[in-house]
């Protein structure tokens, strides 16, 4: 259906009539618009996670933690720059702020890397926050919006390598 007729045209009812079910049972299923993009998101989220933990260096194991963290940073903004109208769809504006869900996996990661460099007298669990805000989807849906750019390469590599930038001088020993 996202094929044939976009994102913004998708809705509940045409979801519903689709799949051939009746309108409750896809809103008990997704709870909200927002919600069947949010699966759609889920469904992708996986596939990058696996690369995470055992695909190649840098970002599977076997590189330097720094090298791993940048390596995360840039393949975070690329699976959403990537997805981008689809992760724009899933935002939900009756979520709290901040708005979208972070990927419990990012902050994990991040930690867990951040641990491993010499950052003495850092709080490691606020620094852990703020570079994951810093890769949360709505920060990067926003940096990828039309608006700013149409070239989507080079914005992905544009934060991507903003994304580097900031690592290199938060983690500076």
């Amino acid at each position: 259906m996202l094929a044939e007729q976009g994102q913004d045209r998708l809705t509940m009812d045409a979801l519903a009539e689709r799949a051939g079910l009746g309108k409750g049972t896809v809103f008990r299923r997704f709870g909200t618009r927002a919600g069947i993009f949010q699966a759609l998101l889920d469904d992708d989220e996986p596939a990058f996670q696996q690369r995470v933990l055992s695909g190649p260096p840098p970002l599977g194991p076997g590189a330097a933690p720094l090298e791993r963290l940048i390596a995360y940073g840039r393949a975070r903004a690329g699976f959403m720059v990537g997805r981008r109208e689809i992760a724009r769809a899933a935002l939900d504006g009756s979520q709290p702020i901040p708005v979208g869900r972070r990927a419990p996996m990012s902050q994990i990661h991040i930690r867990v890397l951040l641990g491993q460099l010499s950052l003495d007298g850092v709080d490691l669990d606020m620094l852990t926050v703020q570079l994951a805000a810093a890769l949360d989807g709505p920060v990067l849906l926003y940096l990828s919006s039309d608006e700013l750019t149409d070239a989507v390469d080079e914005l992905e590599q544009r934060i991507g390598q903003a994304w580097q930038d900031l690592v290199e001088r938060v983690c500076r020993p």
